[in-house]
């Protein structure tokens, strides 16, 4: 049997990246988070008004919390990080603030600052790599972003030395 013309036989199927956090099954709408008062409306979560039949459901970033799960993480490090570390916890919060204010289910879990190192967990993967995008343009430094090939997880790294 010959091969089609023009058809390609050598492609890889990959797979998209799953979140274990994502329901499998359609979630009932109106629905309402009883831990953070986000919203489930078309088919997406919200800040929003709630609905007075609304049904409860727990949100994924909630779950995440619960069960201290982070999905994203960034490493500051370097001397810098040490002299700056109220400004630069300042920022991120106020990056996790703006970005939160669109999408309910992008949070900081935890902040823990060493001597020279701050480590910042999130439950998604698009917060870690705004932080880290604000503080290079901020504050120079370098930048690194790795994605986890088998799983739903990014690990960003931030230093500056001086």
């Amino acid at each position: 049997m010959t091969p089609e013309v023009g058809r390609r036989n050598d492609r890889r199927i990959s797979e998209k990246r799953r979140d274990p956090y994502q329901t499998k099954r359609k979630i009932p709408e109106p629905s309402v988070c009883p831990d953070c008062g986000s919203t489930y409306r078309g088919g997406r979560w919200t800040w929003g008004r709630r609905a007075s039949r609304a049904h409860p459901v727990t949100c994924p970033a909630c779950r995440r919390i619960a069960d201290s799960y982070p999905a994203g993480e960034l490493i500051l490090s370097g001397a810098f990080v040490g002299k700056h570390q109220g400004e630069i916890t300042n920022l991120a919060r106020n990056t996790e603030t703006v970005e939160q204010a669109e999408h309910p289910l992008h949070r900081i879990m935890h902040i823990e600052t060493g001597n020279d190192t701050i480590t910042i967990t999130t439950t998604d993967l698009h917060l870690p790599q705004r932080i880290g995008k604000a503080l290079h343009h901020a504050y120079k430094g370098d930048l690194a972003v790795n994605h986890d090939s088998d799983g739903y997880f990014v690990r960003c790294r931030w230093s500056r030395d001086g």
